[in-house]
């Protein structure tokens, strides 16, 4: 089966799994998932992810970050570019999420970068999506 959204499909997956407090997720791989999780690991969203090459297809296992009281240090997800309304944003358009508690996700020709990173390198692109 096909997915015609597959970002948000990761979104989607990891914001039931903090619903249900799992430990992990698995999310079917690709290179750009692969990048945004990263971003959400460097920025303290998530533990870890490994990818795993178990049975037909690679998926990427997420490990979720709670607090000491069980609560998700991942507030919300959402998702701002789609197939169906792409959003292009330039360095001007950018600003932080939620004043800065918050950030964004961004594809530029430079690579993956937060909404931080572009603010700083002066780069835009496709906004694909926001955490908090």
């Amino acid at each position: 089966m096909r997915l015609t959204d597959p970002i948000a499909d990761m979104l989607t997956r990891i914001r039931n799994a903090l619903m249900v407090n799992h430990q992990e997720v698995s999310i079917p791989y690709s290179v750009m998932k692969e990048k945004i999780i990263t971003i959400f690991q460097n920025e303290g969203y998530v533990k870890g992810y490994r990818v795993s090459t178990e049975g037909a297809h690679k998926s990427i296992i997420v490990y979720l970050k709670y607090t000491e009281s069980d609560e998700s240090v991942i507030r919300g997800l959402k998702r701002i570019s789609k197939p169906g309304g792409r959003v292009y944003v330039n360095s001007k358009n950018l600003s932080t999420v939620l004043g800065g508690l918050g950030n964004g996700v961004v594809s530029t020709s430079h690579g993956i970068k937060t909404v931080k990173q572009c603010l700083h390198e002066k780069v835009g692109g496709e906004y694909l999506c926001q955490i908090w």
